[in-house]
């Protein structure tokens, strides 16, 4: 009786771990902009998240506009363009995508982009990375070195927010701080040759500047192209 106990509980086990899979979407990602993605077909909008429109400006302390939304479509895309993504679906939104937690390469999705500082905590729909990004602000990873808008508020007004003193920084930051396979500190400026494929990995020590000035203090060296 209890090898068929066994036997029953392996089988449900089985059932469940199908049913599961089943309702998981696998894929390859192709990045729409900095919270949308599509997998196998599916529209994806990530869980818990909010990034800037593509065509949301930032602003820096001088008043320069900066466009932030497209930049983060552009790190979102060299970081996530062609990888594997297992998204588990939560709800579905009003526009009919698929709202679910997606996994790349064993990590969180949404859960990076908050801690990079490229997305927002989005706290009407879900607390989970409420914490992450309040670790980003403080570091001012990302966005939190710019004066940005909320993305809910940007898509009902349609125009700039009002800048905001306590977030205002003395340029664009969006010098790339990277650290090579051989552990040399390099930072590369908007337009050079490897700029666009550069990736920042602050988990590993690698960071944003604000200026050359900024990097060269901190001990990186200028990029030779």
């Amino acid at each position: 009786m209890s090898r068929i106990v066994v036997l029953l509980i392996f089988a449900v086990g089985l059932l469940i771990a199908s049913l599961a899979m089943a309702g998981s979407v696998t894929g390859t990602i192709r990045v729409i902009d900095g919270d949308t993605i599509d997998v196998a077909g599916t529209r994806v909008r990530l869980h818990g998240i909010d990034a800037p429109e593509s065509s949301q400006t930032c602003s820096t302390e001088q008043g320069k506009s900066w466009d932030c939304g497209a930049w983060v479509s552009r790190e979102v895309r060299a970081r996530y363009q062609g990888r594997k993504a297992v998204c588990t679906p939560l709800d579905q939104d009003r526009y009919g995508r698929t709202v679910a937690r997606c996994m790349v390469g064993g990590e969180d999705m949404g859960a990076t982009l908050v801690a990079e500082g490229l997305a927002f905590a989005y706290r009407r729909y879900a607390m989970d990375y409420d914490l992450i990004e309040k670790q980003a602000a403080v570091a001012d990873r990302g966005l939190w070195a710019m004066n940005v808008q909320n993305p809910a508020a940007y898509r009902q007004n349609g125009q700039p927010a009002a800048r905001a003193p306590q977030q205002q920084v003395a340029s664009d930051c969006n010098i790339k701080g990277n650290i090579s396979a051989k552990g040399e500190r390099i930072y590369h400026r908007p337009g050079q040759e490897h700029y666009d494929r550069t990736r920042i990995n602050t988990a590993q020590g690698e960071r944003w500047f604000c200026s050359a000035t900024e990097a060269e203090a901190a001990g990186w060296r200028a990029a030779r192209r």
